[in-house]
């Protein structure tokens, strides 16, 4: 398998078998960072890291990736850059091409990673969009494979807003991989319906499934995992909460849905998540709505059946599978 010189800015560009490449790599660098064996196969390689959007687990997850291969990173935080400010996404992106041998962009637009992708001239890689995530896929079927032993035939069920990163790429990567996916949500929360029609086609072609459902009880019976994400995503305005709260609730992750999923279902969040008062927001949402959590509640989040901080642990393996296999360092690996 070979993905040198590819971008990695949306599974859809990348075949069941080039994702599977990409997991068994990220158990490999898994294994050897238990093992404390260095593969620190890109020593005096440098990397760029524009985050528009802040993180703690994708920052923390690139910076140490690059870190144990051997490179040097440079955090460009939103104020660190005049990217599409004073200058032109194509500029910054042969700017930085001319500087570094990988690029990350967490921010807004699928459009604009998109761009620094036409220009950089070296591998771009997807930290987040408003449309698309697909690290984190990469970290939760890691996970999942871990803890199932399997992908294929699994039933993965996405309770809330369908519409955007996390739920388009879930369907994507279950499509791709055979999973039986399920968003939960309103009506109106439901994925496009164009990528719901592409995502159905590789669903048939890979054994999975795509179903879109409006009732809790029926999309979350028998399944093996159930996701979520937060009801308001970074750069939403504040006036959006009320009516997320009011459509959304039903679709909380709560001990009656784990249940019905059944004992041996595990759950997932790609955090950071709003599952107690431990927050500031958290704490203004409390004081506004009168609510304790929001889009799971702190037992389920606390529970067995969460498997949150290995999804979390994760990101930082998988990144690592993602530059070391576009830049040409994982040779020999597998």
């Amino acid at each position: 398998m070979n993905l040198k010189g590819r971008n990695f800015l949306t599974l859809k560009d990348f075949t069941p078998e080039e994702i599977t490449y990409l997991l068994d790599l990220s158990a490999k660098y898994k294994e050897k960072k238990k093992k404390g064996i260095q593969v620190d196969s890109l020593r005096g390689k440098n990397v760029a890291l524009i985050f528009e959007k802040t993180s703690t687990r994708t920052r923390c997850s690139f910076e140490v990736a690059a870190h144990d291969l051997g490179m040097g990173s440079t955090y460009l935080d939103p104020s660190g850059s005049q990217i599409g400010k004073k200058e032109s996404i194509a500029d910054t992106a042969r700017v930085l091409g001319r500087m570094f041998e990988g690029i990350e962009y967490r921010g807004f637009g699928q459009n604009i990673v998109e761009e620094l992708a036409k220009y950089a001239g070296v591998p771009v890689w997807n930290g987040l969009t408003n449309e698309y995530h697909p690290t984190q896929m990469l970290a939760d079927m890691l996970t999942i494979r871990e803890h199932f032993g399997k992908l294929k035939g699994l039933k993965l069920v996405y309770l809330g807003d369908a519409r955007y990163n996390m739920g388009n790429s879930y369907m994507v990567v279950c499509a791709k991989l055979g999973l039986k996916y399920v968003a939960c949500a309103p009506e109106k929360y439901f994925p496009d319906a164009a990528l719901v029609s592409q995502c159905e086609k590789w669903a048939e072609e890979s054994g999975g499934s795509i179903t879109l459902t409006e009732n809790v009880s029926v999309g979350v019976r028998d399944a093996d995992i159930v996701c979520t994400d937060v009801w308001v995503s970074m750069g939403e305005p504040d006036a959006v909460w009320e009516e997320r709260i009011r459509d959304l609730t039903p679709y909380k992750v709560t001990k009656e849905v784990m249940q019905t999923a059944g004992p041996d279902a595990i759950f997932l969040h790609c955090l950071p998540s709003f599952h107690d008062l431990g927050t500031k927001i958290g704490k203004q949402i409390h004081d506004k709505y009168g609510l304790n959590d929001m889009e799971v509640t702190d037992e389920v989040f606390e529970s067995d059946q969460s498997l949150v901080f290995d999804e979390a642990e994760n990101r930082m393996h998988t990144i690592k599978a993602v530059m070391a296999a576009t830049l040409g360092a994982d040779r020999g690996l597998l």
